[in-house]
């Protein structure tokens, strides 16, 4: 049977698919283009099953407030030109819409299945990747940032004040977060066999240098014990000269800004997430 033009151009704009492939597909159907999609769509899944095992090491990053909660999600896909796409970024978008929606506090099926759709389409390996939803208490403040390259994201919640003075540092702390990625927000989140591992790098490499080697053992614990403390200063948040003041920790500019507003300040929840990491 004679296939329209316009036949094979509307499927074409529904699927996504190339103008042979929607011809090809409605001579298979006869015409059906109900058939037709469903044809495509077999051919688009198997071919996204194909790709599965690609590395999705690219993609972006979405953040919205609604009310008292902040959704965050990671879509991942396999290439930066796909990441870009406005198909790509409008399904993002959607991910958010429908978990605030249905109250969706990780990854659910809804959420993998919206996003197949849209790699059937592209044939493209993609993933939604991770979810959190942050909920704000009612005195506190909620800040948000994403990178420009939208491969960092960042919430921060700070308990005590809604003193707008207290939302410009927590987005202040926010552009923290993004510059330096802390492996731990504080001190008590590092795990022992973290440290562990980092004592036997450092005590391996104080033997191999020759001033310290020699030292009496307490003075050898007492160094040991110094470039522990450092390096833990330096990995974690709380502990890292301020973005904007590299004279002050951060907990110590935390302080000053409650005692600038008259409030008792402390860090809420805090979640970071970069592309891939």
């Amino acid at each position: 049977m004679e296939i329209k033009a316009s036949d094979v151009k509307a499927l074409r704009e529904k699927t996504g698919a190339g103008m042979m492939e929607c011809k090809k597909a409605l001579d298979q159907a006869n015409g059906d283009a109900a058939e037709a999609e469903k044809l495509l769509k077999e051919k688009g899944l198997a071919a996204v099953a194909k790709r599965a095992d690609r590395a999705t090491a690219e993609g972006r990053i979405f953040i919205r407030q609604q009310g008292t909660k902040v959704a965050m999600i990671e879509v991942t896909c396999e290439t930066d030109f796909v990441a870009k796409n406005t198909d790509f970024i409008a399904l993002g978008e959607k991910l958010l819409d429908i978990t605030f929606a249905k109250g969706y506090t990780k990854v659910e099926k809804e959420h993998s299945d919206m996003l197949l759709e849209l790699a059937t389409k592209i044939r493209e390996n993609m993933s939604v990747r991770r979810l959190c939803v942050v909920e704000v208490p009612s005195v506190a403040v909620a800040a948000t940032y994403v990178h420009s390259d939208h491969k960092t994201g960042v919430i921060t919640v700070i308990r005590g004040s809604t003193d707008v003075r207290v939302k410009q540092f927590a987005y202040d702390c926010c552009l923290h977060l993004a510059a330096f990625t802390p492996t731990f927000i504080k001190q008590s989140d590092v795990p022992q066999s973290y440290i562990d591992e980092q004592t036997e790098i450092f005590k391996a490499q104080m033997d191999q240098d020759e001033k310290v080697k020699s030292k009496p053992e307490n003075v050898k614990a007492g160094i040991l014990k110094g470039k522990i403390s450092k390096h833990l200063a330096e990995v974690c948040f709380m502990d890292q000269m301020f973005v904007k003041d590299d004279k002050k920790s951060v907990t110590v500019k935390l302080a000053e800004t409650g005692k600038e507003v008259g409030a008792a300040l402390t860090f809420g929840q805090i979640e970071l997430y970069v592309l891939g990491k």
